[in-house]
């Protein structure tokens, strides 16, 4: 593989594009995007994760499931217990950049757009 070919998976005409529509497909979905903005913060099991998303644990391990297939998120067993967490930072960063998007369209000044020191999603974890 050179160089040029590396530097096309961004081209129209990419092999990625198809995939890149699934993996927005698979965030097309609000129980979704909460269970990567909670799993920001790092490993959690389903009850957990239910109670951040205010789903029930079934709903969530259901969501769960489609996401680990996807390879957005894995898991590690601790006892009894399976911890979820995301599978690289790409999932986390398009839901960022899809909220701070959705702040662009309410207009005024967005919150990630303030200045350090603020809280928000850029300066903090």
């Amino acid at each position: 593989m050179n160089a040029d070919s590396d530097a096309c998976s961004l081209a129209t005409d990419s092999q990625y594009v198809e995939l890149a529509v699934e993996v927005f497909s698979m965030l097309a979905d609000a129980t979704r995007v909460r269970i990567i903005l909670a799993l920001r913060g790092g490993e959690m099991a389903v009850g957990a994760l239910a109670e951040a998303v205010g789903k029930s644990p079934a709903a969530v391990s259901q969501h769960l499931a489609k996401m680990r297939l996807a390879r957005m998120v894995s898991t590690r067993q601790e006892g009894t217990r399976v911890l979820y967490r995301l599978e690289n930072e790409h999932a986390r960063q398009l839901v960022a950049d899809a909220i701070f998007q959705a702040e662009h369209a309410l207009g005024g000044e967005p919150a990630h757009h303030r200045l350090p020191g603020k809280g928000t999603e850029r300066t903090s974890r």
